[in-house]
Order: structure tokens, then C-alpha cells, then sequence
């Protein structure tokens, strides 16, 4: 095996490497920010038809999802919503950024990104692949 050989596939393996971290990040990102309480809201809508109060549905909830239940405050702001007149279970919109912009595209212009310098730091590699957001705040 030659040194191009060698190089290239040392190269490879951190881009791969690279990019299962990134992966790693993004799934554990969206496990404890993004927990999707889409059922227990239904849950709850379903608590509100039956007239339960806003403790009975909560209880409920802890008893049905363990420790995996939405908290206490969130109930019971979910049945202010749906005694409001709310009638759907989904969140609001949000502005900002996506949760996570894994596309093919952002994928292989990370992998440029690293190829051209693989001595570059994640805060280097993430300016160069969004240097739209980093502009914008400094």
C-alpha cells in the first residue's frame, strides 16, 4: 500500500468517523430535546372529553408513561389549551433552525470540508459549512 493509498484511507476513516459522531450528536439531540409528546397530548384531549380534571389526567399520564411522562406543569397547560378551543395535538411552529440538517448534500460538503484539511476543528469545519448562520451573529 503506498503513501496516497494510506493517506487516502486515513482520510476516509476520520470523514466516516467524523460524520458518525455528528450522527450520534443528532440522535441524542433529538432523544432528550425532542421527545415527541404527540401521544400523550391526545392523551390529555382525551382526559378533557371525559371531564377529567387537569391532577386526575396527570396522574393518568404517569401511570400509563412511567417516567417517560410528560411533567405536571406541561399537562396542565396542554388542558388550558384544549379547554381554550384547541383541537390539535401537534406543536406550534417554531422559527429558527431545523433539528438537524443531515442531507446529502451537507453531508458531502462536509466531506470536502474535511478531505481539504483534516487537521480542521469542529468549529472551523462548522463555519466553513454554514458561514451564512456565523455571519449573522458576529
Amino acid at each position: 500500500m503506498g503513501y496516497c493509498a494510506e493517506s487516502q484511507l486515513s482520510v476516509r476513516i476520520v470523514c466516516d468517523a467524523t460524520l458518525a459522531f455528528i450522527k450520534r450528536c443528532n440522535v441524542l439531540y433529538a432523544i432528550i430535546e425532542m421527545t415527541d409528546f404527540r401521544e400523550q397530548r391526545a392523551c390529555i384531549k382525551f382526559c378533557f372529553t371525559l371531564g377529567k380534571t387537569a391532577t386526575e389526567c396527570y396522574e393518568m399520564l404517569k401511570t400509563a408513561f412511567g417516567e417517560q411522562a410528560m411533567g405536571r406543569s406541561q399537562t396542565f397547560q396542554w388542558l388550558s389549551r384544549f379547554k381554550a378551543g384547541r383541537t390539535s395535538t401537534d406543536d406550534d411552529e417554531r422559527s429558527g433552525r431545523p433539528v438537524s440538517s443531515s442531507t446529502t448534500e451537507m453531508i458531502e460538503r462536509l466531506r470536502q470540508i474535511i478531505r481539504e484539511d483534516r487537521r480542521r476543528t469542529i468549529d472551523e469545519v462548522s463555519i466553513l459549512v454554514e458561514p451564512d448562520q456565523w455571519r449573522s451573529n458576529t
